[in-house]
């Protein structure tokens, strides 16, 4: 079973001794060497939401996603097609390079992508753009992409009761979610899931909190699941109804990211422990920062992109930059790709699975290369842009012929 596994958590403040001691052995030696990195042959990682495609785009990176292995949640084979806009992702490929033009470029061994909330709609508040799914809070932005086909029209789409996925980032000052994808799912869902923050571990009852819903694993029986520990992140899988006010789990297993050994890794999250501002952790990764000096505004919640080298699982930062919430609502998406239809009448096309609006009057879309009267099925085009108020379409402030 792949929500299984065998080791050991590590208790908060040992991961934070094991973090500055291995971070004395990698400037010491230089780094370790394994399977995954910091060797002869340079590997990457990246973890976070998926911001365009033509390669998969994550932290600023084009990962050539031809031969890639894909997963999902449950470590189950997939394939690219499933990939979307807003999902958040890990990603495991070859060294990060710049090419021909700048544009920094890998080849992705492998794409993992996983939701944070699974399950029922339980209340929204349209005007703050608010809504509670599984028990838990959670945010949409101007950044947040709803599925053009299940949510066309976005969050005013969105009813309570509908079963939704929700792919998102963590705030661990607030204890609420920001959404980067939802989706719906329509027909029958066999398990509910949620990753979040353990609290309120009973080792005895066998029973834990995320957020405001009780879980319990009393009735789970399989062996060697991963040890919950209060502040660690772990995934689980619900029975979609609850007993006695308590959620029964059918399935757990560690929710933190896992770079490991490599050589070029690149995170984008929010910090979800803090000790000092040269010792944290991003979205449930030890980072040190000493090598690069504290930054003035770290704290708890803060959104950030770190750079830097990982040794087990723990990420020497070279790089780091807080993510301003201007900045990540006003996050530009790209495609790339050939046209697969046209609605010229309404001034719309689908690229890679998505709607993309253009305008030819102004303000209107920057072409190059080509004109509005170029598009055409099978024309390979890249479409920059920001999201429509709605999320599920790309408003294209450039589109180019390729």
């Amino acid at each position: 079973m792949h929500w299984l596994n065998t080791h050991r958590t590590i208790h908060p403040t040992l991961h934070w001794l094991r973090a500055l001691w291995l971070a004395l052995i990698v400037a010491g030696c230089g780094g370790g060497v394994d399977s995954g990195g910091t060797g002869t042959t340079p590997a990457s990682y990246a973890n976070g939401p998926i911001t365009g495609f033509g390669s998969v785009i994550v932290n600023g990176v084009r990962f050539d996603d031809s031969k890639a292995v894909v997963t999902d949640d449950d470590g189950g084979g997939s394939n690219r097609d499933k990939l979307r806009l807003g999902m958040t992702t890990e990603i495991r490929g070859s060294a990060i390079t710049p090419d021909a033009t700048g544009t920094l470029v890998s080849t992705a061994s492998s794409i993992a992508f996983g939701s944070d909330i699974l399950g029922r709609v339980d209340s929204i508040e349209l005007p703050a753009k608010r809504l509670v799914v599984l028990g838990q809070g959670v945010d949409v932005n101007a950044a947040t992409v709803f599925d053009d086909e299940s949510l066309s029209g976005g969050l005013p789409t969105v009813a309570v009761g509908d079963v939704v996925e929700v792919y998102a980032l963590f705030n661990a000052a607030t204890g609420r979610y920001t959404a980067t994808r939802i989706e719906r799912k329509n027909g029958k869902v066999e398990a509910y899931r949620l990753r979040g923050l353990v609290s309120r571990l009973d080792v005895v009852a066998k029973t834990f909190n995320i957020g405001t819903e009780r879980i319990s694993y009393a009735g789970f029986t399989a062996s060697a699941p991963v040890t919950p520990a209060d502040g660690n992140f772990l995934r689980v899988r619900l029975q979609t109804t609850k007993v006695a006010g308590v959620w029964l789990v059918d399935g757990f297993k560690d929710g933190a990211p896992k770079p490991q050994n490599r050589d070029d890794v690149r995170l984008e999250g929010r910090i979800s422990s803090f000790t000092s501002p040269t010792l944290f952790s991003v979205n449930g990764v030890a980072v040190n920062a000493s090598a690069i000096g504290p930054l003035a505004g770290l704290t708890l919640g803060v959104r950030v992109e770190v750079e830097g080298t990982a040794s087990d699982g723990v990420l020497l930062a070279s790089k780091l930059k807080i993510k301003t919430e201007d900045e990540a609502e006003n996050q530009e998406f790209e495609l790339r790709g050939q046209i697969t239809s046209v609605d010229a009448a309404n001034l719309r096309f689908v690229l890679r699975g998505v709607t993309v609006v253009y305008a030819i009057t102004a303000p209107e879309t920057d072409f190059r290369n080509g004109t509005a009267a170029d598009l055409k099925k099978d024309a390979n085009v890249e479409a920059r842009g920001v999201l429509s108020a709605d999320g599920a379409r790309l408003l294209a402030a450039r589109i180019t012929f390729k």
